[in-house]
């Protein structure tokens, strides 16, 4: 995938993805600060999250991890996993909703249960994805606010079709254009 990410500024990014709910995933990806390049990662794994990005490869930038990192880390997996690999849909509990167009799912990562509220439009095309993500937005104390992805593209790679515009962050419908950090293009999937 390649975007922007929104890093002070929006800056260009590169990454690649690895994506097994609900045991994991590791986002790896470049970008640039000041025209130096900034290389690092996100991942969920062995029930524990993290972040760890370098500048130059040598010099740190942001090293994060704990239990507010491994719950933030869990609500991605799930939002992704039932976003990006709907192969992983009959590892979810789902749930109907008043809204005909809305299903919820719900997967259990690690200790807790996250829930994934997914809108789809008229010809059955996946709209936007919400989900109450634990976080601290704006440098607000740790817990559970809104998280939204905007889907505007889908694609089908080997004949799964998932989104390949899209873009996400917190607040989502509240004050979307405050929280939003990403926007990317899924250019390549590979399924196994």
């Amino acid at each position: 995938m390649h975007g922007e990410i929104r890093l002070g500024t929006w800056r260009p990014f590169h990454a690649r993805q690895i994506l097994a709910p609900p045991a994991g995933f590791i986002w790896a990806a470049s970008a640039r600060i000041a025209g130096l390049p900034v290389v690092g990662f996100d991942r969920y794994s062995n029930t524990s999250g993290e972040m760890r990005w370098r500048l130059l490869g040598l010099a740190p930038v942001l090293t994060a991890h704990g239990s507010d990192i491994t719950r933030s880390a869990g609500g991605r997996l799930a939002a992704e996993g039932l976003t990006l690999l709907p192969t992983s849909f009959p590892k979810a509990t789902w749930t109907e909703v008043d809204d005909p167009d809305t299903a919820v799912g719900s997967m259990s990562i690690g200790d807790e249960q996250e829930s994934v509220r997914l809108r789809v439009g008229p010809q059955g095309q996946l709209r936007d994805v919400l989900l109450q993500r634990w976080g601290n937005p704006d440098g607000a104390p740790y817990g559970r606010y809104p998280f939204g992805v905007t889907v505007h593209s889908e694609r089908s790679f080997g004949g799964i079709t998932i989104p390949a515009s899209l873009e996400a962050g917190w607040w989502h419908a509240d004050r979307q254009a405050d929280g939003d950090f990403f926007r990317a293009t899924i250019t390549t999937a590979v399924f196994r």
